[in-house]
């Protein structure tokens, strides 16, 4: 009998560090579902985010992530209704792709406090939140000091959408970068008020063309029609924000500014793991790699070596923290 329960508590013993180990390596499943604010092709904001978790998925393997998604809820009440149900239906993780989703994951995430939510652009976050920050600033600082060297007629334009969040620091870096290589060149914003009017977004890149702007850029899902409407005249281009744009414009798209969600994805899946459903502030930046400045090959002999060197250094000094692209309260 004595080595009879000997033997049982070695069993319970080992049955409970290989249950403690495949823990820590992850082999639980994790049910993922995503909700976007517009859809996953929309060569922007929502698409670069799918491709994101869909990279994150075949890394991983079908057996350990699962996958399913929601898009076109822009509107926070119908993304509310989604987010529930995902959370009702036992996902584990639920990323509301969206700074205007903050306020609902505060309504939802205490009824389900074994769920991990997640939103961005944001940073104030809860027991079972993630935030998601981009350092927009950044790479637009790169891309603002491209057009001010660049630009022919010293105007240059942006297209926003709304004068919040991801945006603002977008246009901030921009600013900044322009600022600081031609202090002469003139630099026009306007906003669209929505993150989707494709067609408002061209009206206005039209408007900064008309104006005698050589040079726009923009954020959101939006900047599909600004960019289709640059393409249509010659000698103007492009800067791209959230992914590699150039295929939409070849001619047209000089650079982008892109975003590596999968390792975002990854480091929440990895909390998880650990036992933290939320609370940490995930930031993506030059630093750590999650932004990086792609360059459009069609046109990357456009570009003056000059230029090229001077955006280089600059990177150089952001990554090392020498350069702190500074944002107003």
């Amino acid at each position: 009998m004595k080595r009879r329960a000997l033997f049982l508590a070695v069993a319970l013993i080992l049955c409970a560090l290989v249950t403690a180990c495949a823990g820590a390596t992850g082999s639980e499943k994790v049910r993922i579902a995503l909700v976007l604010p517009s859809t996953i092709d929309d060569l922007a904001w929502s698409q670069s985010m799918y491709e994101g978790v869909l990279d994150v998925q075949e890394a991983l393997g079908e057996d350990r992530v699962e996958f399913e998604y929601s898009e076109r809820l822009g509107n926070p009440v119908d993304a509310g209704a989604a987010i529930r149900q995902y959370a009702d239906e036992g996902c584990h993780l639920v990323p509301a792709h969206g700074s205007q989703y903050q306020s609902v994951l505060d309504e939802i995430a205490p009824d389900f406090p074994e769920t991990s939510f997640a939103y961005g652009t944001g940073f104030q976050t809860r027991e079972n939140v993630f935030a998601y920050d981009p350092l927009a600033q950044q790479g637009a600082y790169l891309q603002g000091m491209m057009a001010g060297m660049m630009t022919e007629s010293k105007i240059i334009g942006i297209v926003g959408p709304v004068e919040a969040g991801d945006a603002i620091k977008y246009n901030q870096g921009f600013e900044q970068g322009v600022e600081a290589v031609n202090p002469d060149a003139t630099l026009r914003i306007a906003y669209t008020g929505d993150f989707g009017d494709i067609a408002k977004a061209g009206e206005l890149a039209k408007a900064h063309m008309d104006a005698g702007a050589d040079l726009l850029t923009g954020t959101a899902q939006q900047t599909v029609g600004a960019i289709r409407a640059v393409a249509e005249r010659e000698g103007i281009y492009w800067l791209s924000n959230d992914m590699d744009q150039s295929s939409l414009a070849p001619d047209t798209v000089l650079c982008s500014q892109t975003y590596d969600w999968q390792q975002i994805v990854q480091q929440m899946i990895d909390y998880r793991d650990e036992g933290t459903l939320g609370g940490e502030h995930l930031t993506l930046s030059l630093a750590n790699g999650t932004i990086q400045m792609v360059y459009n090959p069609n046109l990357e002999d456009e570009i003056p070596q000059d230029v090229k060197d001077a955006v280089d250094e600059a990177e150089q000094k952001i990554i090392d923290g020498e350069l702190e692209i500074e944002l107003p309260e």
